[in-house]
């Protein structure tokens, strides 16, 4: 059930290069899973900002944001604290029951975030857990120390080679060969849909689409599927990869 509470803001620190790791504490925070969201209202801005949830317990939440316009800029300067209106849970998340033993987890930039939240999900139920995760450039790397801290070597792929392979996430699964009977996926549509492609696997994908209301009424953040339009926000954000029309 979608509610509004008001979060607190324990930390806000920068990461890496234009990314945050905000912190905030609510004591009557709601259950939230990986791939869900939540949708932050900022003071001053019409719509608010939705953000994927990176961890949520014991009444503590944790999201990865990048500055990428005027409204993360806002969020990006909020000091311990900060008072903030959110409504989550929002989305349906990652089906953990659908890995038999081993998972792979791809993701793209600020996608390695649900990421690390699926993992930990994951490794509570005793499955085993590849993760591949792809950035632009050395600056740009995010929680590969987070996930070190749960017993997982990420493989790192850049497009400029300064860590781990070269070029693609595909390009890094490929080079180490992991071995898996499902992924997940969350980060840019092109990589995601180059993924599905390589893998003949069975998936599921968390997609990313600019969002209106967050909660279904709009329908400003469709996309096709195999059953016809969907909305993102409430019917995913997580989709099996064979319903996607890409």
């Amino acid at each position: 059930m979608i509610r509004k509470d008001f979060y607190t803001v324990v930390s806000n620190v920068q990461e890496a290069a234009d990314t945050f790791r905000m912190v905030l504490e609510c004591p009557e925070m709601p259950e939230l899973h990986a791939g869900q969201f939540v949708d932050i209202m900022i003071d001053g801005k019409y719509l608010r900002r939705p953000i994927s949830v990176c961890h949520a317990a014991e009444g503590r939440l944790t999201l990865m944001y990048k500055v990428v316009g005027e409204g993360t800029a806002v969020m990006s300067g909020m000091e311990p604290g900060t008072k903030l209106d959110i409504m989550a849970p929002l989305g349906n998340g990652f089906n953990v029951s659908a890995c038999e033993e081993s998972a792979l987890l791809v993701g793209g930039g600020l996608g390695a975030a649900p990421m690390y939240f699926l993992a930990k999900e994951l490794l509570a139920q005793g499955k085993k857990v590849n993760v591949v995760l792809g950035f632009n450039r050395a600056p740009e790397l995010v929680l590969i120390e987070d996930f070190r801290g749960l017993g997982i070597e990420p493989m790192v792929a850049t497009m400029d080679g300064s860590v781990g392979t070269k070029g693609f996430v595909t390009d890094a699964i490929a080079q180490n060969k992991p071995e898996y009977d499902i992924f997940y996926t969350c980060g840019p549509l092109p990589m995601m849909k180059a993924l599905c492609a390589f893998t003949g696997i069975h998936g599921q994908c968390s997609l990313e689409e600019r969002m209106g209301c967050g909660a279904g009424f709009c329908y400003g953040c469709a996309c096709h599927t195999k059953s016809g339009g969907k909305r993102v926000c409430k019917d995913g954000p997580v989709f099996d990869k064979e319903e996607i029309i890409w």
